[in-house]
């Protein structure tokens, strides 16, 4: 049983396997991603929020999913090409992943137990669903696909 987030391995594009306590103290912005969905454009929020507030401790996790309609085709480096090329990401990007089923990833399923969706359900609904993680590990709040993360603003207001 994991007893933190901070127990979790991950896997960047390039196939290295980092833990994420990489990122103690800092804040952490999950997201599965996908390059063909009408959500897509997220990524240039998202890439925004990023670069505003790295400096001060945030990070932005792209990992993408293809259990949406194979809205992330392709290998983990396609996934992340397309995201530099069209929306400038400079986020790390991960290896692709299950977030729902018996072969989610570690990663989400410690997510959705931290944190519920609508109506206290457990599974990802769609692409771009967001988890704010604070630099103490705790998942601070869960945003459906179709929320801006403008609205975690307030979380980093002291930084500016």
């Amino acid at each position: 049983m994991l007893k933190s987030i901070y127990d979790i391995a991950v896997q960047s594009t390039d196939g290295t396997t980092y833990m994420l306590s990489r990122y103690q103290q800092q804040w952490m912005l999950i997201v599965n991603t996908a390059s063909q969905c009408g959500l897509t454009p997220q990524l240039e929020e998202l890439e925004q929020f990023y670069r505003q507030y790295q400096t001060h401790g945030l990070v932005v996790l792209g990992f993408p999913c293809d259990q949406f309609g194979s809205q992330a085709p392709g290998s983990a480096w396609e996934q992340q090409q397309f995201c530099q090329m069209a929306y400038g990401v400079t986020f790390p990007m991960h290896q692709k992943i299950h977030v729902n089923g018996s072969q989610a990833h570690p990663l989400y399923r410690w997510l959705k137990s931290a944190a519920k969706g609508w109506l206290g359900t457990r599974s990802i609904k769609w692409n771009f669903t967001k988890f704010l993680v604070n630099p103490e590990g705790q998942v601070v709040q869960r945003l459906g696909p179709h929320q801006s993360i403008r609205t975690w603003s307030p979380y980093f207001e002291g930084f500016v």
